[in-house]
């Protein structure tokens, strides 16, 4: 596999398009520049890219391999969150609290965050159009954890979580995975692996395989709107 030294340039001016992710350098990297519109975004994830950048950067474009992914087949509930669920402590909505949950994700982050105003914006603008969703865990009236991602077809590309209360990031995680399953997702991306992800049942696998799932999700129909939530 050939691979470039260097990430291509965008333009904000130039061609709607992104390099071919296989492309991309070692660590996943492919493009640097362009925008965030609503147009750009929603071709990145359709092409198995995503951004992901720090403050002071231009955007950064990556399709990292391998690829992580979670489905309601390998979707791990331990013992303990079992009985979590059982007791019925949180409450979980969808698309109540998108904005909010999208700063909590950005808020005490070890490094820094890359969650930055502009990336707030964009993604509410994708919010507001019907392409990302968020699941939200509430204790009593407060909000203590959540997810968001973005939706293209029957894929769903979630880009991160929060908890402010033990369990309540998995809370999220259950909920959604069960949740966009029984609704006609096919696919959900989680991006990286990392050991509290792997611990509910986030699998690698290799990008080709991942691109050539996205290609066959997005061409797919799945309606989240009136989203009921299911399983927990």
């Amino acid at each position: 596999m050939v691979r470039r030294a260097r990430p291509v340039l965008l333009s904000p001016t130039g061609p709607m398009t992104f390099p071919d992710p296989e492309q991309s350098d070692g660590e996943g990297l492919l493009a640097v520049g362009g925008d965030l519109t609503p147009e750009r975004l929603l071709l990145a994830y359709e092409s198995g890219i995503f951004p992901w950048y720090a403050e002071g950067l231009p955007p950064m474009w990556w399709s990292p391999d391998p690829r992580a992914v979670i489905d309601d087949q390998t979707l791990h509930v331990s013992k303990s969150l079992t009985r979590e669920l059982r007791r019925g402590r949180f409450r979980v909505t969808s698309n109540a609290a998108f904005e909010r949950v999208m700063r909590e994700c950005g808020r005490e982050r070890d490094g820094g965050t890359w969650i930055l105003p502009e990336m707030i914006r964009a993604y509410v603008r994708l919010y507001e159009l019907g392409f990302a969703r968020s699941f939200e865990v509430w204790l009593g009236t407060e909000l203590c954890g959540g997810l968001y991602g973005v939706q293209r077809g029957a894929l769903f590309a979630a880009e991160s979580m929060f908890h402010r209360e033990t369990n309540a990031s998995k809370v999220a995680l259950v909920a959604a995975v069960r949740s966009l399953f029984a609704a006609g997702i096919t696919l959900m991306d989680v991006q990286f692996l990392t050991p509290h992800l792997a611990s509910m049942g986030v699998r690698e696998i290799p990008r080709r395989l991942y691109l050539a799932q996205a290609r066959l999700a997005v061409r797919r129909e799945a309606s989240l709107a009136d989203l009921p939530i299911v399983g927990v």
